[in-house]
């Protein structure tokens, strides 16, 4: 294989910021990984992500929208989701008490994912989980 081809399959998928869309963005990425052992993961986690876009930032607000990027690999799946901005605070993995009504979300996919980054730009945030798919990936850093 020539050094600059690449074997990763990469979808994308814009949704208008209304809650009925989440079903959309979950569907569409059980549809690309049917027959795949992370599909319910990653459906899972394109739920949570999709759904505090929604809730937490301008995607949800009038003409909003956010963006969904699913790129896979013989190593790893990625899903990527990002939203309009306009929140106060960017999107962290925290770790809440067993009381808490909120703020667990990003914790349960930093659990379900191998890896969760978030990325913060002037047009919003990026939130990208890893799944990996090949035990050796995420072993040794590149």
């Amino acid at each position: 294989m020539h050094e600059y081809t690449s074997r990763a399959r990469v979808w994308g998928l814009t949704c208008p910021g209304f809650p009925e869309e989440v079903s959309r963005a979950r569907r569409w990425t059980r549809d690309i990984l049917r027959g795949s052992p992370w599909a319910e993961d990653a459906e899972l986690i394109v739920s949570e992500l999709g759904a505090n876009a929604i809730l937490h930032t301008a995607s949800g607000q009038d003409s909003g929208s956010f963006h969904l990027a699913l790129a896979v690999s013989a190593q790893a799946i990625a899903l990527s989701v990002t939203d309009d901005g306009g929140a106060g605070t960017a999107p962290k993995v925290e770790r809440q008490d067993q009381d808490a009504k909120h703020g667990r979300g990003l914790g349960m996919v930093s659990v379900i994912a191998h890896r969760v980054v978030v990325h913060e730009s002037d047009d919003g945030h990026t939130v990208t989980a890893e799944l990996f798919t090949d035990p050796g990936v995420g072993s040794h850093p590149c």
